[in-house]
């Protein structure tokens, strides 16, 4: 009895190993770029915004919205840069002021992961997608950034998924925060007959689909402690996924402009 008692006692080593070192953080360079574009796209933004107010005070009417706002009727007549220009133009301060910060906000950090180049190519195919959709589901004109703003909303959702092994101690929090405000703006705009919405879910789709496609994927090398992202993401990819975008939504303009 008692010896099998003290055999059991010299057993546990073998019984219970011993306990797995804890994982420790590793720091990991991410991209440093000043985001150029960003600030590029604001500056540019708030310059026709400028001239919107001056052509206002001068000629009592607002010439760079009347060559530039979404119209269906003019897109039917085949003034197709509609299908982009609005993202320049805004109906208040408050509007562009709103817009603006949105971009700021999610357009700095994006612009890091995406680079110069490839930010510029998802803010634009945002605001074609969402006035492509606003072309089809909405007859009355319409102007402002959110169409591409909402693209950049669905850009961070699709990359914060791709890249979430990277980024699981945020993931949940910036995706839950991503819902949220899109989710918010959406709610509102359906509450009001001034905010077109089919725009918005637009510019969000085209986002999606461009960064799904083409948005970064990182993988983690080098030498620890000297870790940094390396995008596997190659230039092909990224044309596939603006082609994507560009002829779905653009086959979807087409069949607008002749049903």
């Amino acid at each position: 009895m008692n010896q099998s008692f003290d055999n059991n006692r010299r057993q546990p080593d073998s019984i219970y190993p011993e306990p797995a070192p804890a994982p420790q953080r590793i720091r990991v360079a991410v991209p440093e770029i000043a985001p150029y574009m960003t600030y590029g796209i604001t500056a540019v933004t708030v310059f026709v915004y400028i001239l919107q107010m001056a052509s206002q005070y001068l000629y009592q009417v607002d010439i760079p919205a009347a060559l530039f706002v979404k119209s269906n009727a003019l897109i039917q007549a085949g003034q197709l840069w509609r299908l982009i220009t609005p993202v320049l133009l805004h109906g208040s301060i408050m509007h562009i002021g709103f817009n603006m910060y949105a971009l700021l906000s999610f357009g700095t950090g994006l612009e890091r992961y995406f680079g110069h180049g490839r930010f510029l190519l998802l803010y634009l195919l945002g605001a074609f997608a969402g006035n492509v959709a606003s072309f089809l589901l909405t007859p009355a004109n319409s102007l402002g950034a959110s169409t591409a703003i909402f693209g950049l909303l669905g850009a961070e959702g699709i990359f914060l998924y791709q890249n979430r092994k990277l980024f699981a101690g945020r993931f949940q929090n910036a995706i839950g925060n991503i819902i949220f405000i899109a989710a918010i703006n959406l709610f509102f705009g359906f509450s009001s007959s001034n905010i077109d919405n089919a725009g918005h879910i637009g510019g969000l789709i085209g986002g999606l689909m461009f960064t799904w496609f083409a948005g970064p994927i990182f993988t983690v090398e080098g030498i620890p402690p000297v870790l940094h992202f390396v995008d596997q993401r190659t230039t092909r990819d990224v044309l596939v996924g603006a082609a994507t975008v560009v002829l779905v939504f653009g086959a979807l303009a087409m069949w607008g402009m002749i049903r």
